[in-house]
């Protein structure tokens, strides 16, 4: 009996607390958007990041350094900065920035491009991909793109080039940072190579704020912007990053990816009851054909799963 109940506990480990922890990255990160939405109506959004970053990341560094937590040494520093670029100055400052120029509808498709950059990326180096795993990215795709159809006719407007090239090179960022993220996770402690890189981060982007005077005075910064980013700092990035970081060490990169679909569906439906946004029929059946892609890609992880037992066993 009790080594039936340690093979049903390995079992739920192997497959279910990666799962949900994918499920919690793409429910909160979808909440993020709303407190985004609702820190950016005072300042800047490239300072905001600023802050947040700045202040998780100092958080992630006096947590270790209280642990007594062994520092980085020689190219560990490398990783690190390297990942502090992609991950978080290019990718979160050229899509807060790209917002700027584009309608939020259209970023919402633009950022969904991510798991679709992790596959073909991961193709090109010669990485084996379950084709049912891609079918249902490609359905997800497909689900977000009918979500948000009334502006994929956004893509054709000549003022939104800027923002359209912005934040497709912030996806593309993103997913090598990704990449990185689960090729190097071994190498250096995860979780304070994550707090170092948002502090490196949030000093780049206080630096381009200093640089081009667009940053609002701290005093000036009204309570509720507080607030979202107290909400962002906390659960955003201390919370929801740390999770994030298990997703891609137990999951394949093809499915840890896909929270970037879940996401906007939970900025939508959350958006319809905090700020009275209209639900539509395409946005119910933008969501379903979204939710069939990622039911397609969790089997596709069960069968994979599956073979590995088998080949064990």
């Amino acid at each position: 009996m009790h080594k039936i109940k340690k093979r049903f506990s390995t079992k739920i480990n192997a497959i279910g607390l990666p799962i949900l922890a994918l499920i919690w990255v793409g429910f909160f990160w979808g909440t993020t958007w709303i407190a985004s939405k609702e820190g950016v109506r005072y300042i800047p959004g490239i300072q905001m990041a600023a802050i947040r970053q700045f202040i998780a990341g100092l958080l992630y560094i006096l947590f270790f350094l209280v642990t007594k937590a062994p520092w980085p040494k020689g190219k560990q520093w490398k990783t690190i900065v390297i990942l502090a670029v992609l991950n978080f100055t290019l990718s979160n400052g050229l899509s807060t920035a790209g917002v700027k120029y584009i309608s939020s509808g259209l970023g919402a498709i633009i950022a969904a491009i991510f798991p679709i950059w992790v596959v073909l990326i991961s193709f090109f180096r010669g990485e084996r991909i379950a084709k049912l795993a891609v079918t249902g990215t490609l359905i997800s795709f497909v689900g977000i793109c009918v979500i948000f159809y009334e502006h994929l006719g956004d893509f054709l407007i000549p003022d939104f080039r800027l923002g359209i090239i912005l934040s497709v090179i912030a996806t593309i960022t993103w997913a090598f940072g990704t990449l990185y993220t689960r090729k190097k996770a071994a190498s250096f402690n995860p979780y304070f190579s994550l707090g170092l890189q948002m502090f490196i981060s949030g000093l780049l982007l206080f630096a381009y704020n200093g640089a081009t005077g667009i940053s609002v005075n701290l005093s000036e910064i009204p309570i509720n912007t507080w607030y979202a980013i107290a909400y962002l700092v906390i659960v955003g990035s201390l919370i929801t990053f740390t999770i994030f970081i298990y997703s891609l060490q137990n999951l394949p990169p093809e499915v840890s990816s896909l929270y970037a679909y879940m996401n906007p569906v939970v900025a939508v439906l959350l958006g319809s009851i905090i700020f009275d946004e209209t639900l539509s029929i395409s946005i119910a059946l933008g969501g379903i054909v979204t939710l069939f892609g990622l039911y397609l890609v969790n089997q596709s992880l069960r069968r994979s799963r599956k073979k590995t037992n088998i080949l064990i066993k």
